[in-house]
């Protein structure tokens, strides 16, 4: 019992660990996304540099990826019965599939965020721009708004694995009384 603890203390720290890397990367990219000034113009043809928000956004996206992938694994193998291992059943728990719901749409939405912003911090050569060829640059506050989402899927994810796994504990508690 003591082995499985520290197992799912260790899987938890490191989705806390890469949810809380991914957050500082968004806010790290929000200070290294490409400015106005930065934006050439010529003519009708406009010019923006590369800028490091580009490589700290693949690895927010990374990192995140990875904390939900993690997370969702944990929470799945919590909702498997041991005993039938062929079969998956999921214990209907309100909160938990709340948590996981919450989790999994500010994750969709982190994602959808980060990666338009990352793909606008690519060098934007003359007349070939990010769209149509034009230049965009991403607002003020959109690498951080990301990053308070990537910290909502992080602690949902965390939550629902913690009830989920607490359900299954309790369960098995009963179990081991009713034999007795």
């Amino acid at each position: 019992m003591e082995k499985n603890h520290f197992w799912f203390t260790l899987i938890l720290s490191v989705v806390t660990a890469l949810g809380i890397v991914s957050f500082a990367l968004c806010i790290a990219s929000e200070f290294k996304r490409t400015k106005r000034k930065d934006l050439k113009l010529d003519g009708r043809l406009c010019y923006l540099p590369g800028s490091r928000a580009f490589g700290l956004g693949i690895a927010a996206l990374i990192c995140l990826s990875a904390a939900q992938i993690i997370g969702n694994f944990v929470i799945c193998k919590s909702l498997c019965l041991r005993e039938r291992r062929t079969s998956c059943k999921a214990k209907k728990t309100t909160i938990a599939s709340t948590f996981l719901v919450l989790s999994w749409v500010s994750f969709g939405v982190a994602v959808i965020l980060i990666s338009v912003a990352t793909s606008m911090n690519r060098k934007q050569p003359y007349g070939e721009g990010w769209l149509d060829g034009e230049c965009y640059i991403v607002k003020d506050g959109v690498y951080g708004g990301a990053g308070m989402l990537v910290l909502v899927t992080a602690g949902s994810t965390l939550a629902s694995a913690i009830i989920t796994t607490r359900m299954r504990e309790v369960e098995q508690g009963r179990k081991v009384h009713a034999q007795v």
